[in-house]
């Protein structure tokens, strides 16, 4: 696989892992009223496609990246994730604090990828 997709494809996926991610843990949010287990089987359904996404991204983004530089892209794509799903699916909103501590954690982050 060529150096350049090996770079951009993992990114790529981690996104869409997450998008599904998010939804098997935080859609059922919505939905208090189904029964635990219907959404626990849900979930693992989700979870599924989150996997088929999520296994590739670092295995091939192993060949460019570290473990700890995947895992904390990972993280940081799960924050940003997560912030548009609240916003968006769970009409919650984010506030100064959060963005704040996001900040902060995309601060810390960013050392991991530093030289």
């Amino acid at each position: 696989m060529p150096q350049s997709m090996a770079f951009f494809l993992p990114p790529l996926l981690l996104v869409g892992s997450n998008v599904f991610m998010t939804f098997a843990w935080y859609g059922h949010l919505k939905h208090k009223g189904a029964s635990l287990v219907l959404v626990i089987v849900i979930s693992w359904g989700i979870a599924f496609f989150e996997y088929c996404l999520a296994v590739p991204a670092n295995r091939i983004g192993s060949s460019v990246y570290s473990a700890a530089q995947l895992k904390t892209m990972q993280e940081v794509i799960t924050l940003l994730v997560f912030s548009g799903f609240s916003v968006f699916w769970l009409k919650e909103s984010l506030t100064f604090n959060h963005v704040i501590g996001f900040v902060l954690i995309a601060a810390g982050a960013a050392f991991v990828f530093k030289g």
